[in-house]
């Protein structure tokens, strides 16, 4: 087989095919990634989920040597700053920071948010019910996750225009797009990452009920996050607590709509919402692979031996889709059980978004199966077009006629 070039546009439009022949006859392969040039890509899922739990595969990108190194001249500090969050390190230093982050993080502090997407995603709804024609993608998935971590952050009423505006270019840096547009966003993250900083300055001396008050105050056992691990926490936040979001409301609908019986199962048993939701992560892939990992030594997996020092893709979409794995992996099906998906990776650096992601993308599915049920594409399905983002997988516009 020819070497898979993940940038590639009619790849991106549907990586499936190509993943599955890959899983048959090329598990484990080389090929080329936006930024990192060559790299290993893992397609079966026994082997991505091996991967996930190997200590040899490292997160760290200050161990990792690849072209991010040529962007930090353009902003040495934003980069510094996105190369040491969470996701970049490896344990002892990851497991402090997650003990940390989760004081802040709680479970508790993301069911508390219910109400609240519920009452934004009936209101954006609402504006869509008028409109008749909509963009899903601008209209709904867009604004909620951006509207809901503004709250959670702490963002002032008045500063929130500016800060939805900056985040909505920010957010491709993290997204794995070209590099070429990654340079084109850095001044929105320059800009971010100073907005940011002066909102810590005024939580540390005014505090409040917000996300970053709670980073601050975070404490474990005498220890809490330096200055620089809050600005790193709330970036990621910002990354986790959208990107997956958008594409699970996005390539969630369009799926539903290109399986009737299964939009309508889940009309006539709303109950099937939780599952319905798996299933979609599942089928649907928002995240396209784990965060990039580096062979701190040399590896055996699939049969082939990745050399010391090679970058590492996990392919999480592939894994999602293996036949070994899932029955029928081609077909979306609501009542799928089990469903052992790996949409928010596993193990230690499991998403720290998956809860919000969920909670979102449930209340904003089910809004929307109820309300229209007359909705349908106002294009035809070819002339949609997908990003072209490699790190995650969402659509650029998704017109909908919601026949209301």
């Amino acid at each position: 087989m020819r070497e898979v070039d993940l940038s590639d546009r009619a790849l991106r439009a549907d990586p499936y095919p190509t993943y599955a022949r890959l899983r048959t006859h090329a598990p484990v392969t080389v090929g080329k990634a936006p930024l990192f040039g060559k790299v290993w890509l893992v397609t079966r899922y026994d082997d991505v989920l091996y991967a996930l739990k190997h200590p040899a595969l490292s997160s760290d990108l200050n161990k990792r040597r690849h072209s991010t190194r040529g962007l930090a001249r353009w902003a040495p500090g934003l980069l510094a700053t996105l190369q040491e969050t969470m996701v970049t390190t490896d344990d002892p230093d990851h497991r402090r920071l997650r003990d940390l982050v989760h004081v802040a993080f709680s479970p508790r502090r993301v069911e508390q948010m219910t109400r609240r997407i519920e009452e934004i995603t009936g209101g954006l709804l609402d504006r869509a019910a008028r409109k008749g024609r909509i963009d899903l993608i601008a209209d709904v998935a867009l604004p909620l996750p951006l509207t809901i971590i503004s709250e959670m952050l702490g963002v002032p009423d008045d500063e929130r225009l500016t800060f939805h505006a900056w985040s909505a270019g920010f957010l491709e840096i993290g997204a794995g797009g070209s590099p070429l547009k990654m340079i084109t966003q850095i001044p929105n993250g320059i800009r971010l990452k100073r907005f940011f900083e002066r909102l810590i300055a005024r939580r540390r001396t005014d505090p409040q009920d917000d996300l970053i008050s709670a980073l601050v105050r975070a404490e474990t056992n005498g220890d809490c996050l330096s200055e620089r691990e809050v600005l790193s926490m709330i970036f990621l936040l910002l990354l986790a607590g959208h990107e997956t979001t958008v594409n699970l409301i996005g390539s969630g609908m369009l799926a539903l709509l290109e399986h009737p019986d299964q939009m309508q199962k889940l009309r006539e048993r709303p109950s099937l919402i939780d599952a319905a939701v798996e299933e979609l992560l599942r089928y649907c892939n928002p995240v396209e692979h784990g965060n990039v990992r580096l062979a701190l030594e040399d590896l055996e997996m699939g049969g082939q031996r990745i050399p010391r020092g090679s970058v590492v893709l996990l392919l999480l979409a592939s894994a999602n889709r293996d036949e070994a794995v899932f029955d029928q992996p081609d077909r979306l099906d609501i009542e799928r059980s089990p469903n052992r998906h790996l949409g928010f990776g596993f193990g230690a650096h499991y998403c720290l978004g998956a809860q919000l992601a969920r909670i979102e993308g449930r209340i904003a599915i089910e809004q929307l199966v109820r309300r229209f049920p007359g909705m349908k594409l106002a294009v035809p399905r070819e002339r949609l077009r997908w990003r072209d983002t490699v790190a995650v997988r969402g659509l650029e516009r998704l017109p909908i006629d919601l026949q209301r």
